[in-house]
């Protein structure tokens, strides 16, 4: 492992750490200052990288800041153009010192990805497309044909797809977090080098309508890439375009117009009234979506009148209903902050000792019961209908090196 002893590391990468911890808490430098009874100009210097810190100031401020002295010593030089562009592109209201916290949670955590698979050597491997061009095409029609061309280029057919954020990570390359982020807030997508697409959603938002934030931000990801996007519900008296596409692109890549106008149509032939309320909540619960995106979607294929959501919210749905994305049943639902890979590459991390106990529990944002449960749980999956106790390895090669 490299020497990050406090006389090697930069004070530079250094001072970026202790800053990025301080916006992280919503402090200002006067307020850190305060508590480390310290002048301004000293924390000034400090972030910087213009005052070397003793190991015992290091101990102190990380102590303060709540941070885990040896973990802030490892990690990576910070990258700075992750949060950067970020907060370049908070809306201009109260949301954005709310925010701010969140952005560099963040920034941490695809930092810490990027250490974990640095460790294994294991990059994420990157399918990226090259950008498509929607300039002068009308929103609707362009979401369509970037919809269908995605999913033919990763291969996934006409129907549902229930598990979205493996599909992302595994077939494209996205890192993916669940953050509780504020509720007007759906989501954000950034890319930066060498993190490459950062995504978050929120987890205080129902699992149908953390699919759809996915499926919006994937198409910002499509046509954008280099412009970093925060989705905060109702922030557009006039959506713009690139707006309109997203919110278009995610019905379409969500529920294809092929496999769906043939769903909808073999109803009709089944049901001579055609389509029921609870025909609608099936088809919403097939597709893993909101009733609301159903409903919409099928506007826009023709296949219902045009207002039908809203005589809907009218006639059918309590006014707490029509405000909240509705859930449409039991479904497989991932409420996990982390990527699986992510738990996966901490635990072998872990386990070879390239990890201790604490510095995992810092990498699964719990402590040290929270981690051996989650070791638990995972035993307990790999080891399901089997006779097995505990695997001999995780990280270990089921059979061999296939190298040459």
């Amino acid at each position: 492992m490299a020497d990050n002893s406090p006389d090697i590391i930069q004070p530079r990468i250094l001072g970026a750490r202790l800053r990025e911890a301080r916006e992280a808490k919503g402090w200002t430098q006067q307020q850190l200052a305060d508590r480390l009874k310290l002048a301004r100009t000293t924390v000034v210097a400090i972030e910087k990288g213009e005052r070397r810190l003793k190991p015992a100031e290091i101990v102190e401020i990380t102590s303060v800041l709540g941070l885990d002295v040896s973990e802030v010593l490892q990690r990576g030089a910070p990258i700075e153009e992750l949060a950067a562009q970020l907060r370049g592109n908070l809306p201009p209201s109260p949301l954005a010192g709310e925010l701010l916290p969140h952005i560099g949670e963040f920034q941490h955590l695809c930092e810490d990805y990027a250490r974990l698979e640095e460790l294994h050597q294991a990059p994420l491997r990157r399918r990226f497309p090259p950008e498509y061009d929607i300039q002068g095409v009308d929103p609707d029609l362009a979401a369509e044909d970037v919809a269908a061309a995605e999913r033919r280029r990763l291969d996934l057919g006409e129907g549902p797809l229930v598990r979205l954020r493996e599909i992302l990570e595994g077939d494209i390359g996205i890192r993916i977090f669940q953050l509780e982020l504020p509720f007007e807030v759906a989501g954000m997508f950034v890319f930066a080098e060498p993190l490459g697409a950062c995504m978050a959603v929120n987890l205080r938002h129902s699992a149908e309508k953390r699919r759809e934030s996915l499926a919006h931000e994937l198409g910002h990801f499509l046509t954008a890439r280099h412009r970093a996007e925060i989705t905060v519900e109702g922030r557009f008296d006039r959506v713009p375009a690139r707006e309109r596409f997203a919110q278009s692109f995610a019905r379409a890549f969500l529920m294809p117009a092929a496999g769906l106008r043939r769903r909808f149509l073999g109803i009709e032939r089944d049901r001579h009234r055609g389509l029921t309320y609870s025909e609608l909540y099936r088809l919403a619960h097939f597709y893993v979506v909101s009733l609301e995106a159903m409903t919409r979607r099928l506007e826009e294929l023709r296949l219902i009148p045009s207002g039908s959501w809203e005589r809907l919210q009218r006639e059918r749905l309590s006014a707490s209903e029509a405000q909240q994305p509705r859930r449409v049943g039991p479904v497989g639902t991932d409420d996990d902050i982390f990527p699986s890979r992510y738990v996966a590459l901490a635990i072998e991390a872990w386990e070879a000792a390239e990890l201790s106990e604490g510095q995992l529990a810092r990498f699964l944002r719990t402590d040290r019961l929270g981690v051996r449960e989650r070791i638990d749980r995972l035993v307990e999956s790999l080891t399901r209908g089997t006779d097995q106790g505990e695997p001999f390895g995780f990280g270990q090669p089921l059979f061999g090196s296939t190298r040459r």
